[in-house]
């Protein structure tokens, strides 16, 4: 059978269509044209197709729901990627050192590690990132847009992913099991980092001291021990913090904000250390114990107060 003849040829790349109408729609990706606007956040795209996909997302619409799980999703390529995490499929493997994956853009990222390129440089700060769909991520931390919000207790989020994960707190959501004890996730990365109790495995290594740990993110974290860096520094008095979680921690003493109830007696901290520490009047539990002379205490400090008596 004879091919179709495709007389309408792209003037900035030569791909050939056999219908006009095509070849104009495929000139829009060359000079930008994007005439389909959604109404609900302006974001516009180059082809009605992607604007009705993107619609999905404001009007909740899933039409493709998982066999296994009941996760919906508004794509089916979508379905399609969520179902290899209950059959087990890893397609893509690393060429440096053979680790394999589920997602194709899991394996590029891993694949930065090898490479150290990192193209794309954010204007604000000189942070530099492997793709530009993370410095796109990393811009909003600048700019404070989370446009994504949780319709249970409208907390907002940067991402939509980040949604997603918030989400399941709220339905109890753990679609990540662990093979070998059945233990389950909400996040994916939860499971994997769980993984590596059973397999002792710790692939990321700090170069300065040799400490080694079972994921990208930990060594990261771990690295502003040797180069000082504090890059999160509260706005009210200037004090400045190695992670985000310590500055949160510390903005309390600002704000006053005491997120942790005991649920027996409706005391609120600061601290869930605190709460943890203080719940123990309650159950009684002293899991500090004295080698010296089996005194016990609800919490460490007490016990090293105590052990000073003994070496007077």
């Amino acid at each position: 059978m004879e091919a179709p003849q495709k007389p309408y040829e792209c003037n900035h790349c030569s791909k050939a269509f056999t219908r006009l109408v095509n070849l104009q729609r495929h000139e829009r990706i060359h000079n930008g044209e994007k005439a389909y606007e959604c109404n609900h956040c302006s974001k516009a795209f180059t082809h009605l197709v992607h604007l009705q996909r993107h619609e999905r997302i404001h009007n909740g619409e899933k039409a493709y729901e998982c066999n296994h799980c009941s996760k919906a999703f508004t794509r089916l390529v979508h379905l399609q990627r969520h179902e290899r995490i209950h059959n087990g499929e890893k397609a893509y493997e690393c060429k440096q050192c053979g680790i394999v994956f589920t997602f194709h853009r899991t394996l590029k990222i891993h694949e930065g590690i090898h490479t150290a390129e990192k193209p794309y440089k954010c204007n604000q700060c000189d942070k530099v990132f492997v793709y530009n769909s993370h410095l796109q991520r990393h811009e909003k931390t600048h700019t404070g847009e989370k446009p994504y919000e949780c319709k249970q207790c409208g907390k907002t989020f940067t991402r939509d992913s980040s949604l997603k994960i918030h989400e399941r707190i709220h339905t109890g959501e753990k679609p990540y099991e662990c093979n070998q004890c059945g233990k389950a996730f909400s996040r994916n990365s939860s499971l994997k980092m769980h993984e590596a109790i059973h397999t002792g495995e710790k692939l990321y290594e700090c170069k300065e001291c040799g400490k080694a740990f079972i994921c990208n993110n930990h060594l990261q974290r771990h690295g502003r021990i040797h180069t000082g860096e504090k890059r999160y520094e509260c706005n009210q008095c200037g004090k400045a913090f190695a992670y985000h979680s310590y500055l949160k921690i510390h903005e309390r003493i600002h704000t006053g904000e005491k997120p942790y109830e005991c649920n027996q007696c409706g005391k609120v901290f600061a601290y869930h250390i605190s709460l943890q520490i203080h719940e123990r009047t309650h159950t009684g539990e002293k899991p500090f114990k004295c080698n010296q002379c089996d005194k016990a205490f609800i919490c460490n400090s007490h016990l090293y107060y105590h052990e000073r008596m003994h070496t007077r």
